[in-house]
């Protein structure tokens, strides 16, 4: 077992992938898989590695690969520590995977990402707070740091009522 991941251009992976020499790992979650993907690639997001089921054949090549490739490389111990032999990393992830003219299964009518619903809705909460905090009554400054606290409180704990919150909307639900 290696501790490290090596890196692989996207050109790289597109090779050994179109050779049946590689199998291509995606541990982004599902939300994030359903919206934007190599074709062909594994969904075993990396909140549940752990107890999901690789599937791997011993004569393949493992890539593994996220958005940018920093979650992969952050993670390259747990990751590798699952593959016998070599494990490799997509230099740049699915973003550089896509910059190199490669293709990528899009699915437009998937839900953004949950964080990104995330970041979206508290950007706009904290704006609004501020521009009502000056043209209304100071007291909606107030809504700004709730939402300050709150983002702090998750970042702290990993609990985020936000999400919570936005995974029952009804266009979340009918992705699930």
């Amino acid at each position: 077992m290696t501790a490290t991941l090596k890196t692989l251009t996207p050109r790289d992976v597109a090779e050994r992938l179109r050779a049946g020499r590689a199998i291509l790992v995606d541990i982004r979650e599902p939300d994030e898989f359903a919206r934007r993907h190599v074709k062909g690639a594994l969904s075993r997001p990396l909140s549940t590695f752990e107890q999901a089921h690789l599937s791997l054949a011993p004569d393949r090549d493992v890539v593994f690969t996220c958005r940018s490739g920093m979650r992969t490389q952050a993670n390259c111990g747990r990751l590798a520590g699952r593959v016998d032999g070599e494990a490799y990393v997509l230099d740049g992830g699915l973003d550089a995977w896509a910059a190199a003219g490669l293709p990528v299964e899009e699915n437009r009518r998937a839900p953004l990402e949950l964080m990104r619903q995330v970041q979206i809705a508290a950007g706009l909460l904290v704006l609004v707070g501020v521009a009502l905090g000056f043209a209304a009554h100071p007291a909606f400054f107030g809504l700004s740091a709730f939402v300050g606290a709150g983002l702090t409180v998750a970042g702290a704990t990993g609990f985020c009522g936000m999400a919570r919150l936005l995974a029952l909307a009804p266009w979340n639900r009918r992705a699930a």
